[in-house]
């Protein structure tokens, strides 16, 4: 009956030309601004690092005094510097890496060479490992080099074709903030979205540059800051001048924790460590630590924009108008085979038969409008990618949204055909075939 019922759709929207095309548009333009949100929405709330961010925790202590006006009741996001290397030397986590990042003035080690400003990411040698960065050349720095203060360099692909036409330089020179750094690796396209271990500088931005063992790093005659700052007391811009001061939180924190049985060791850590602070009189409040999980870090901060969401919404207000506007075609479409659904009717047709059929042709405009809508949403993707916006270039289309689209339209048809159906399932075959 299912393959009778399809073709008695196809004759009808065929007989009934520009009804259908008025429905099937209707459909394509919600589907359109739905998916095309939907897939922006998809694309920022997804996973940046699947299969490791299980493992990946952002630890969180609380050095600041008991009074201190318009504070958070949450504790810093990032940690001073002196419990940033109190951390990393507690050893207890497999692996960890803290990190900052500013810009740095830079040129290859050779005559004429032209300098330029770049984006570095100060880190320590298990960011790669932790975080799964895929190398080109070369391999990351090791934690002697950390330990060490050794000036070597992690180049990203994209600077190593500016300064090195893209061969392998590893073993080469640059002159990073007047100190010579020697080239150690070279990474691939490595970008996560969300970039979840650095929101200060926006979920969604570009990637560094360039990546150098940290505490060298604190080692070259800045002028260029240290990253974003957050200071208290007398000089709120103490870490301007010193980032070791322990009034200004400014260094992100990771750890690897590959059980919860480590997790919650590390946890009991941090406690243990807030609580031998606080006695120290470094820590003016109880211990208040938090250990969130790399998903629930992005959650916590919200890293989806709120015009975002508010977009989302508002496309899917734009579906359901059309699909208002849609069922009163269908009504209109429907009432107007009243003589044919009666002649049926009258030949032993069920009301439920009638209802089938009217839902089937429901059904077939949604299928017809969720294939144009595809190309709808592309465009709308696109139009978002020009905006000047941070996640701009993260909207793109998920192979898995083909489907979602497509169930959305048959599914929001469906809906929309239930009330039109059900009016015609309650023509009267008597009064049709009496006018006829």
């Amino acid at each position: 009956m299912f393959g009778y019922y399809l073709d008695l759709a196809w004759r009808s929207l065929r007989h009934h030309q520009v009804l259908a095309a008025l429905m099937v548009l209707a459909i394509a333009l919600g589907i359109g601004a739905s998916v095309t949100m939907l897939a922006v929405l998809h694309n920022l709330s997804g996973n940046p690092l699947p299969g490791r961010s299980g493992v990946l925790f952002h630890p969180q202590v609380d050095p600041r005094p008991a009074k201190l006006s318009g504070a958070d009741v949450e504790p810093p996001d990032d940690l001073t510097y002196i419990d940033a290397v109190n951390l990393y030397q507690l050893g207890i986590a497999p692996r960890r890496a803290v990190m900052s990042s500013n810009w740095l003035p830079v040129r290859a080690d050779a005559p004429d060479s032209p300098l330029a400003m770049y984006t570095d990411r100060a880190t320590t040698a298990d960011f790669f490992a932790m975080f799964g960065v895929p190398f080109l050349y070369g391999a990351a720095w090791s934690a002697q080099d950390d330990a060490s203060h050794a000036q070597v360099v992690v180049l990203s692909r994209a600077m190593n074709q500016k300064l090195f036409g893209g061969g392998n330089s590893v073993g080469r020179t640059l002159v990073i903030a007047t100190k010579t750094f020697r080239v150690a690796g070279v990474i691939d396209d490595w970008n996560p979205q969300p970039r979840f271990y650095d929101v200060n500088g926006g979920a969604f931005g570009k990637p560094e540059q360039m990546y150098l063992p940290f505490f060298a790093w604190l080692d070259l005659p800045q002028d260029y800051g240290y990253g974003p700052m957050n200071c208290w007391g007398n000089d709120p811009n103490a870490g301007t001048h010193d980032p070791r001061v322990q009034q200004c939180t400014w260094a992100q924190f990771w750890v690897q924790l590959d059980t919860p049985a480590q997790a919650a060791d590390y946890r009991a850590a941090l406690v243990q460590y807030s609580a031998q602070q606080h006695q120290l009189g470094r820590f003016q409040r109880d211990p208040d630590v938090r250990l969130r999980g790399l998903l629930d870090w992005l959650d916590y901060k919200r890293v989806i924009p709120v015009t975002v969401r508010m977009q989302t919404w508002i496309a899917f207000g734009v579906l359901l108008i059309c699909l208002v506007n849609t069922v009163g075609l269908m009504v209109a479409k429907f009432l107007r085979k009243s003589g044919e659904i009666g002649v049926r009717r009258a030949l032993g047709a069920s009301r439920r038969d009638v209802f089938a059929q009217c839902l089937i042709e429901a059904g077939v405009v949604g299928l017809a409008g969720g294939l144009l809508g595809l190309p709808l949403a592309w465009l709308g993707l696109w139009m978002v990618r020009q905006q000047p916006v941070s996640f701009a270039a993260s909207a793109h289309f998920d192979p898995s949204m083909l489907g979602v689209a497509l169930l959305l339209a048959v599914l929001s048809s469906l809906l929309a055909g239930v009330w039109p159906a059900w009016r015609a399932s309650r023509v009267a075959p008597a009064l049709q075939v009496k006018s006829l």
